[in-house]
């Protein structure tokens, strides 16, 4: 923080209010930075400032993220603002930015510290754990490791519920929507990749990519799943270009939508051994990108459920 200090100070920056050091910004809008408090201490802005300069030294990164919520933005756009007075390349000045996240409210209203209600996210996590491990008990009570699967499909449940709305937008958590296994929610993401998982077991094998005569998925149901298979790139890099986990996350529920129509609507153990293997690698393609997309939102898929 001292540096930080003395390269403002020599770029002469640095302005004297009330007893404390500030950056004026007030031309670009942003009012007054304070750098050092009256009786000399630091505050967040120099701490950040320090933390960016040690950042570029030791990553010399192409982008630096700040995945903190809206209400900071004011703090954020101040900082990034006296960044560009900083020693750091200027790719690193550029790269500064602050992705912004909506706050979360219980069905009941907003939480508050003042009036008790915060949960803490590893209560909220075991929670999640403990209801799961009970839908299992009640419809599968002889699953063996019940309690990891409750683990993957709990936490899953609440990063997806997380991701899966636009990022910048407030959201209410109700038990009811985060764990419905029919919903728009993790579990559902989860359940249609154990399904694809229990066709490949029930076929007992996989065919290769050379083997399959494409003629035989022709059908909408096949062709929706292709053409989204085909568009999974291209999802990937909408999200790291927009810093956008949620494009990745709705991408996955059309995923498994038109997994669970093609399901529902084609046999795939038939005697037609061409279109068998056609049906069965596109079932094995579809649990794959399941499975990348999911773990790349940090959710770990279950064997079974």
């Amino acid at each position: 923080m001292d540096k930080v200090y003395e390269i403002l100070e020599q770029k002469n920056i640095l302005k004297e209010s009330e007893g404390a050091q500030i950056v004026d910004l007030e031309e670009k809008g942003l009012g007054a930075c304070i750098i050092k408090k009256s009786d000399g201490t630091s505050i967040y802005v120099t701490r950040d400032l320090a933390a960016i300069r040690y950042r570029a030294k030791k990553y010399n990164f192409d982008k630096c993220l700040y995945v903190v919520a809206y209400e900071q933005a004011l703090h954020f756009r101040q900082l990034f603002e006296v960044a560009n007075y900083l020693d750091i390349p200027e790719k690193c000045k550029h790269g500064l930015k602050h992705v912004q996240y909506g706050m979360t409210r219980l069905s009941t209203g907003k939480m508050s510290t003042r009036e008790g209600n915060v949960i803490k996210v590893k209560d909220l996590l075991q929670e999640a754990i403990n209801r799961v491990d009970k839908i299992i008990q009640e419809k599968n009570p002889d699953m063996e490791n019940s309690m990891q699967q409750a683990k993957k499909v709990g936490i899953g449940a609440v990063i997806f519920h997380n991701l899966s709305n636009n990022i910048i937008k407030d959201q209410v958590f109700d038990w009811d929507n985060v764990l419905n296994f029919q919903g728009e929610t993790g579990p559902y993401i989860q359940y249609t990749y154990v399904r694809t998982k229990s066709v490949i077991e029930k076929a007992g094998y996989i065919p290769k990519i050379e083997e399959i005569n494409t003629e035989k998925l022709l059908d909408e149901y096949s062709q929706n799943i292709i053409k989204l298979i085909y568009s999974f790139q291209d999802i990937l890099l909408q999200v790291v270009s927009k810093d956008e986990p949620s494009i990745l996350a709705r991408y996955l529920l059309d995923l498994a939508k038109a997994f669970s129509s093609f399901y529902n609507e084609n046999k795939i153990i038939v005697e037609d051994k061409e279109l068998q293997n056609a049906r069965i690698y596109l079932t094995h393609s579809v649990g794959k990108v399941l499975n990348i997309g999911a773990s790349l939102l940090g959710i770990k898929m279950p064997e079974k459920m």
